[in-house]
């Protein structure tokens, strides 16, 4: 059973560790600071994707990505990580396979300003040039670019969306995806960047994340 929690932001005001299990509060998005100090070889974390990947990119700087695995229990129903890798919502469910269940290497996806994706990357209304890898996947306008990891372990699926009223959406898998044209501000597991950019680029890492999953 691994024997530390990390229970980040308001997960700290339903979070209840089984007898033995060692749990450290953090704030939401945790930093350098008070994620560091606390990494060891067997994590779970319980709060938001975007509690998630703070703690992730933790482990990415450290080059601990490969001698840790990573258990998570989502405090929202809506988590796109859970929804991708089949992580229960249920609470108690979820806990009881983040502390037994085993560990698989999953695509950790990074972008070009320094941070990681692991559920959903979404940019609305962009308007330039996009790829996936070496296929052009927009040129024009379009309602909305969706990124997530890819399950079957090639990188990334991109899901771009055009039209309003007809939408209509075509889906690219590849290791990279990148855009550039008007400036949007792409959102990262929640969390919007703090500026729009003109360049964006989502790519898989060379390393996969170890996330602890129900068998399959």
């Amino acid at each position: 059973m691994r024997g530390l929690v990390l229970v980040c932001g308001r997960a700290g005001e339903w979070f209840t560790a089984p007898e033995g299990v060692r749990t450290e509060a953090l704030p939401a998005r945790p930093g350098k600071s008070e994620v560091d100090p606390l990494l060891a070889p067997e994590l779970v974390v319980a709060g938001s994707d975007a509690d998630l990947a703070a703690i992730v990119l933790r482990l990415l700087r450290k080059e601990k990505l490969a001698t840790t695995t990573v258990g998570y229990v989502p405090a929202e129903a809506d988590s796109a990580v859970a929804a991708l890798w089949g992580i229960p919502t249920d609470r108690r469910r979820a806990v009881e396979l983040a502390l037994s269940g085993t560990d698989r290497p999953v695509p950790l996806i990074r972008d070009d300003a320094g941070g990681v994706l692991l559920g959903k990357g979404v940019v609305r209304n962009p308007r330039g040039v996009a790829y996936c890898d070496d296929t052009v996947a927009l040129r024009g306008e379009a309602g909305s670019i969706v990124v997530r990891p890819d399950t079957g372990g090639s990188g990334l699926v991109a899901t771009v969306t055009r039209g309003r009223v007809l939408r209509r959406k075509q889906m690219f898998t590849g290791r990279a995806f990148q855009l550039g044209g008007a400036p949007a501000q792409p959102v990262s597991d929640g969390v919007p960047y703090p500026r729009p950019m003109e360049r964006w680029t989502w790519y898989r890492h060379t390393h996969d994340l170890r996330l602890v999953m129900a068998a399959r």
